[in-house]
């Protein structure tokens, strides 16, 4: 975790939010948002907000969530989170669910 970042367990509705999601195909999504809630639906609905990546892809489970500072912190966080292996990416979900 960066020194941007905030515990999940403290989001708040407005906060900057980095999340992964778990496609079906088993594959990770990365993303950013102000309402994961409202995100997490626009990736599981057949409409085009959803990302052209999760489309093909649903359903999309969210496994990962981070709260951020503000927009230039999650997109600093979410760049060092795609730049992660698979293996790292799974490390980091698996420590986020076991705190």
């Amino acid at each position: 975790m960066t020194g941007d970042a905030v515990p999940a367990r403290t989001v708040q509705a407005g906060d900057w939010v980095v999340y992964i999601l778990c496609c079906a195909d088993d594959t990770l999504y990365t993303g950013i948002t102000t309402d994961l809630a409202r995100r997490l639906t626009e990736h599981n609905q057949d409409n085009r907000l959803g990302a052209r990546y999760t489309r093909v892809r649903r359903p999309v489970a969210l496994v990962y969530q981070q709260a951020c500072a503000d927009r230039a912190a999650a997109l600093r966080e979410e760049y060092r989170i795609k730049q992660l292996s698979r293996a790292q990416k799974q490390r980091l979900i698996a420590a986020a669910i076991s705190d």
